[in-house]
Protein backbone atom coordinates (compact mmCIF):
# COMPACT_ATOMS: atom_id res chain seq x y z
CA UNK A 1 0.00 0.00 0.00
CA UNK A 2 1.40 3.43 -0.98
CA UNK A 3 1.79 6.37 1.35
CA UNK A 4 -0.99 8.11 0.65
CA UNK A 5 -3.68 5.14 1.23
CA UNK A 6 -1.26 4.39 4.54
CA UNK A 7 -2.15 8.32 5.22
CA UNK A 8 -5.45 7.69 4.45
CA UNK A 9 -6.19 5.07 6.51
CA UNK A 10 -4.79 6.37 9.69
CA UNK A 11 -6.84 9.77 9.16
CA UNK A 12 -10.13 8.03 8.73
CA UNK A 13 -11.17 4.46 10.56
CA UNK A 14 -12.86 1.95 8.99
CA UNK A 15 -15.26 0.46 11.54
CA UNK A 16 -16.60 -3.23 11.20
CA UNK A 17 -20.16 -4.52 12.77
CA UNK A 18 -18.08 -5.97 15.23
CA UNK A 19 -16.27 -2.65 16.37
CA UNK A 20 -19.42 -0.98 16.08
CA UNK A 21 -21.00 -3.44 18.38
CA UNK A 22 -18.30 -2.92 20.66
CA UNK A 23 -18.89 0.81 20.91
CA UNK A 24 -22.68 0.55 21.01
CA UNK A 25 -22.21 -1.85 24.41
CA UNK A 26 -19.87 0.99 26.11
CA UNK A 27 -22.95 3.87 24.91
CA UNK A 28 -25.39 1.65 26.42
CA UNK A 29 -23.65 0.94 29.45
CA UNK A 30 -23.06 4.81 29.97
CA UNK A 31 -27.27 5.32 29.26
CA UNK A 32 -27.97 2.62 32.29
CA UNK A 33 -25.72 4.32 34.49
CA UNK A 34 -25.76 7.77 34.01
CA UNK A 35 -29.64 8.46 33.35
CA UNK A 36 -28.93 10.40 30.08
CA UNK A 37 -31.60 10.51 27.14
CA UNK A 38 -28.74 9.84 24.09
CA UNK A 39 -25.37 9.45 23.48
CA UNK A 40 -23.68 10.09 20.01
CA UNK A 41 -19.94 8.51 18.68
CA UNK A 42 -18.82 11.21 16.52
CA UNK A 43 -15.79 11.73 14.08
CA UNK A 44 -13.90 15.12 14.75
CA UNK A 45 -14.97 15.73 10.75
CA UNK A 46 -18.56 15.45 11.60
CA UNK A 47 -19.83 12.13 11.06
CA UNK A 48 -22.01 9.67 13.12
CA UNK A 49 -19.67 6.40 14.23
CA UNK A 50 -23.29 5.33 15.64
CA UNK A 51 -25.73 6.58 18.15
CA UNK A 52 -27.72 5.11 21.13
CA UNK A 53 -30.74 6.01 23.31
CA UNK A 54 -33.86 8.59 22.41
CA UNK A 55 -32.27 9.86 19.29
CA UNK A 56 -34.11 12.55 16.76
CA UNK A 57 -33.56 10.59 14.03
CA UNK A 58 -34.50 13.45 11.31
CA UNK A 59 -31.51 15.98 13.09
CA UNK A 60 -28.67 13.30 13.08
CA UNK A 61 -26.44 13.77 10.63
CA UNK A 62 -26.99 18.42 11.67
CA UNK A 63 -26.09 17.74 14.89
CA UNK A 64 -23.23 15.79 14.57
CA UNK A 65 -21.69 17.97 12.02
CA UNK A 66 -22.55 21.14 14.38
CA UNK A 67 -21.02 19.25 17.49
CA UNK A 68 -17.76 18.93 15.61
CA UNK A 69 -17.57 22.62 14.37
CA UNK A 70 -18.48 23.45 17.96
CA UNK A 71 -15.56 21.79 19.06
CA UNK A 72 -13.13 23.02 16.26
CA UNK A 73 -14.24 26.58 17.50
CA UNK A 74 -13.53 25.77 20.91
CA UNK A 75 -9.89 24.48 20.30
CA UNK A 76 -9.21 27.95 18.64
CA UNK A 77 -10.91 29.37 21.42
CA UNK A 78 -8.31 27.30 23.88
CA UNK A 79 -5.33 28.14 21.48
CA UNK A 80 -5.93 31.73 22.07
CA UNK A 81 -5.90 31.45 25.80
CA UNK A 82 -2.71 29.36 26.08
CA UNK A 83 -4.10 25.48 26.12
CA UNK A 84 -3.86 22.79 23.62
CA UNK A 85 -7.42 22.04 23.21
CA UNK A 86 -10.49 22.04 25.99
CA UNK A 87 -11.42 18.32 26.08
CA UNK A 88 -14.63 19.25 27.45
CA UNK A 89 -17.77 21.38 26.19
CA UNK A 90 -20.96 21.55 28.37
CA UNK A 91 -24.14 23.46 27.14
CA UNK A 92 -27.08 23.79 29.03
CA UNK A 93 -30.92 24.73 27.76
CA UNK A 94 -34.13 24.60 29.31
CA UNK A 95 -35.22 21.81 28.51
CA UNK A 96 -31.94 19.66 27.46
CA UNK A 97 -28.31 20.17 27.51
CA UNK A 98 -25.24 18.32 26.07
CA UNK A 99 -22.05 17.86 26.66
CA UNK A 100 -19.63 16.43 24.63
CA UNK A 101 -16.10 15.18 25.34
CA UNK A 102 -12.82 14.38 23.23
CA UNK A 103 -11.95 10.64 22.48
CA UNK A 104 -8.23 10.95 21.99
CA UNK A 105 -7.80 12.07 19.01
CA UNK A 106 -10.23 10.91 16.80
CA UNK A 107 -13.71 10.96 17.86
CA UNK A 108 -16.24 13.39 20.11
CA UNK A 109 -18.77 11.55 22.63
CA UNK A 110 -21.93 13.16 23.00
CA UNK A 111 -24.20 13.24 25.79
CA UNK A 112 -27.93 14.83 25.36
CA UNK A 113 -30.09 15.36 28.68
CA UNK A 114 -32.17 16.14 30.85
CA UNK A 115 -33.80 16.29 34.34
CA UNK A 116 -33.78 12.86 34.57
CA UNK A 117 -30.06 13.12 35.73
CA UNK A 118 -27.70 15.66 36.08
CA UNK A 119 -24.47 16.86 35.17
CA UNK A 120 -22.79 15.48 37.39
CA UNK A 121 -23.49 12.19 36.84
CA UNK A 122 -23.17 12.82 33.22
CA UNK A 123 -19.90 13.99 34.01
CA UNK A 124 -18.70 10.85 36.24
CA UNK A 125 -20.02 8.35 34.01
CA UNK A 126 -18.41 10.13 30.78
CA UNK A 127 -15.39 10.08 31.87
CA UNK A 128 -14.84 6.37 32.16
CA UNK A 129 -16.51 5.58 29.15
CA UNK A 130 -14.49 8.02 27.31
CA UNK A 131 -11.56 5.67 28.35
CA UNK A 132 -13.04 2.61 27.64
CA UNK A 133 -14.61 4.30 23.84
CA UNK A 134 -10.19 5.31 23.23
CA UNK A 135 -9.54 2.07 24.08
CA UNK A 136 -11.87 0.59 21.36
CA UNK A 137 -10.75 3.16 19.09
CA UNK A 138 -7.46 2.47 19.37
CA UNK A 139 -7.76 -1.37 18.55
CA UNK A 140 -9.74 -0.37 15.36
CA UNK A 141 -7.08 2.41 14.45
CA UNK A 142 -4.19 -0.56 15.07
CA UNK A 143 -5.99 -3.19 13.15
CA UNK A 144 -4.04 -5.01 10.65
CA UNK A 145 -5.10 -4.22 7.33
CA UNK A 146 -7.87 -6.95 6.27
CA UNK A 147 -8.21 -8.06 9.74
CA UNK A 148 -11.91 -8.15 11.14
CA UNK A 149 -13.00 -7.77 7.52
CA UNK A 150 -16.03 -10.45 6.57
CA UNK A 151 -14.73 -12.01 3.76
CA UNK A 152 -17.07 -11.81 0.38
CA UNK A 153 -17.77 -15.28 -1.51
CA UNK A 154 -15.23 -16.13 -3.71
CA UNK A 155 -17.64 -16.17 -6.75
CA UNK A 156 -19.14 -12.85 -5.76
CA UNK A 157 -17.97 -10.73 -8.67
CA UNK A 158 -20.07 -13.73 -10.81
CA UNK A 159 -22.97 -13.59 -8.41
CA UNK A 160 -23.11 -9.88 -9.31
CA UNK A 161 -22.53 -10.09 -12.76
CA UNK A 162 -25.54 -12.37 -12.80
CA UNK A 163 -28.10 -10.47 -10.98
CA UNK A 164 -27.16 -7.75 -12.64
CA UNK A 165 -27.82 -8.92 -16.16
CA UNK A 166 -31.11 -10.54 -15.28
CA UNK A 167 -32.34 -7.05 -13.39
CA UNK A 168 -31.35 -5.16 -16.65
Amino acid sequence: MGTREQKLRSDRLVFYKSDVTKLEGELDGFLELSGARSALLIDREGHLVTKRGEVQQNSLDSISALVAGSFAATREMARLLGEEEFSTLYHQGQRDSIQVSLVGDRALFAVVFDERTNLGMVRYYASETTRRLDVVLNEVANRAEGEGEESLASDFSKSATAALDKLF
